[in-house]
């Protein structure tokens, strides 16, 4: 019976940890993150999970005879602003899977 007792804290270890993965993808969910192109001249905020949640583009930068590099603005900022994203969602829930080596996760 002695196995039974290990088994009961590997799953009361586990709910614990699920708890706080979860509490910590509620964070990551709070999170604002900025990414900008063109000396600030484009900024993209996005959430922690990744989603695009404002666009600001400066009046200036608008030119009708050169929409392209509006374009490559919004994608160099948003981008920008994904890379961050990323790098918080790693160092964030990267803790969880430590050590598993586990490919696809965090």
């Amino acid at each position: 019976m002695r196995g039974m007792g290990n088994m009961q804290g590997m799953m009361k270890q586990m709910q614990k940890m699920q708890k706080k993965m979860a509490e910590a993808q509620e964070e990551l969910a709070e999170k604002r993150l900025e990414g900008t192109a063109g000396g600030g001249m484009v900024k993209v905020i996005v959430s922690g999970q990744k989603e695009v949640l404002e666009v600001v583009i400066d009046p200036s930068v608008v030119d009708p005879e050169d929409v392209e590099m509006l374009q490559d603005l919004v994608v160099i900022a948003t981008n920008e602003a994904m890379k961050q994203a990323d790098e918080l969602t790693n160092s964030t829930m990267g803790q969880f899977t430590k050590g598993l080596n586990l490919p696809g996760m965090f």
